[in-house]
């Protein structure tokens, strides 16, 4: 007679890429015949998968931690915040275990320690698609761990180490599994995705009978031959993204672009130490929707960096004016333990990055509801996620990722969630478009 399944907690916090960690977790643990439980009274053991990148992020992974200690007692930590252990062994003494981001193996070992696995061969393991913490119908797919830049704000290099592409092949095979199990968007991801297979010097790979460099653009080619949605997170503006932006326009992929580009002031960039800091990246742009007219780009930026004086956020207002980007991110720059600009001088006081914040985010909530006001009249393809509090569709255009930009609601008949329905865009404010299901297709198709 079989042994009843040990019941893992999970808590998984951070950023997409964490997110993908904690899925592979629980994909080798659901293998193994763990179940999985939403509470933390219903767990035999509590696995936090935690973030430390700015200091909301390690305070947020603390208070986790102390919850899941709180309620439950047995606790394992792993992610970003664990490659600095004693941060949370000197809070959390009784933690069974901590790991850094990436250490599957780790983990799985500390849950096998504190709760043995079950051996029944007539276990339903575990699907194909593995374990998955989003909808059903869109997924992230990492292409890469880690990153080769030494950017002065950031310690995600010295936690995930350096650029580790993954095989061409591996990656295509991973997301022809997920289109086939149901998955209608692929969000690829990883700390510089425009970076992919520098690493490996481009060696090719066979998928589907044809031998593939392990580049970007190949594998950009290779995602749009899967009839999903493929959408393109943190690209750094190199000259070689141009040859991506091609297949945009031919459809093969969004025509998205997620570029991190964080200031537009020579000087900061250089204090930054930003990869690709030299380039004309308003000329890279224009060059850009050249090609692909519909392009939608989002950015995160950074206001109040040491250093940054008036002139500086000046020319960075100047510079969003004329990039008009559509999705704008924007963060008051906060110190990170262990980061090199800890020591630069000239640090911006609290009440002026503020002032500097509200000031950029006007500027880019007005671009927003002007760059969203010439859809209306369009016809456009939307993927349906589910319905509102209200009732209505609530769905996305190629121009909306998932979670972090806006969204189009749509009224007009039942459509379950992962369907693409052609939506007439009847009208838009600062950040959402708002439709009617078309009878006609869509002009976008």
């Amino acid at each position: 007679m079989s042994q009843s399944p040990g019941r893992i907690g999970f808590v998984s916090l951070g950023c997409p890429k964490a997110l993908v960690d904690s899925e592979r977790i629980l994909t080798r643990l659901r293998a193994e015949g763990y179940e999985t439980v939403g509470t933390y009274e219903g767990a035999d053991l509590v696995v936090v998968n935690t973030c430390g990148f700015i200091d909301e992020a390690v305070e947020e992974s603390l208070d986790a931690i102390g919850e899941a200690m709180n309620e439950n007692g047995r606790v394992v930590v792993t992610g970003c915040l664990g490659a600095r252990p004693e941060t949370i062994t000197e809070k959390f003494p009784d933690v069974l275990h901590v790991s850094g981001p990436q250490a599957y193996e780790a983990v799985v070992g500390a849950v096998h320690d504190h709760v043995a696995p079950p051996h029944d061969p007539f276990l339903d393991l575990v699907p194909p698609q593995g374990v998955k913490l989003t909808p059903r119908h869109y997924a992230y797919l990492k292409i890469s761990e880690g990153c080769n830049h030494k950017c002065s704000f950031c310690i995600i290099p010295s936690m995930r180490g350096r650029l580790a592409s993954r095989p061409v092949d591996e990656v295509l095979g991973e997301a022809e599994r997920l289109v086939q199990a149901g998955v209608r968007e692929l969000l690829v991801i990883s700390q510089d995705t425009s970076a992919y297979g520098a690493d490996l010097k481009f060696a090719s790979a066979s998928w589907r009978g044809i031998e593939r460099p392990s580049r970007f653009r190949d594998l950009c080619a290779g995602l749009g031959e899967l009839g999903a949605w493929v959408r393109l997170h943190y690209v750094y503006p190199y000259p070689h993204v141009d040859d991506v932006v091609p297949l945009m326009a031919d459809g093969r992929i969004l025509p998205y672009l997620d570029v991190p580009f964080q200031h537009a002031s020579p000087d900061i960039l250089k204090a930054m130490r930003r990869p690709a800091h030299a380039e004309d990246t308003l000329a890279r742009i224009r060059t850009w929707r050249s090609i692909c007219p519909d392009l939608t780009l989002r950015s995160t930026f950074i206001v109040g960096f040491p250093g940054e004086t008036e002139r500086d956020f000046l020319i960075l207002l100047d510079w969003l004016e004329e990039a008009q980007i559509d999705r704008v991110g924007c963060f008051q720059y906060s110190p990170v333990s262990g980061a090199a600009a800890n020591q630069l001088a000239d640090p911006v006081p609290e009440d002026v990055k503020e002032d500097r914040w509200h000031r950029f985010m006007a500027v880019a909530q007005r671009i927003s509801r002007d760059r969203l006001a010439t859809r209306v009249g369009r016809i456009m393809p939307v993927m349906i996620d589910g319905v509102d509090d209200n009732g209505r569709l609530a769905g996305r255009s190629a121009g909306d990722a998932p979670e972090i930009d806006g969204r189009v609601t749509v009224s007009g008949a039942d459509v379950p969630p992962g369907c693409v329905v052609p939506v007439r865009i009847t009208g838009s404010d600062d950040y959402d478009l708002y439709g009617e299901i078309a009878e006609t297709q869509s002009e976008d198709e």
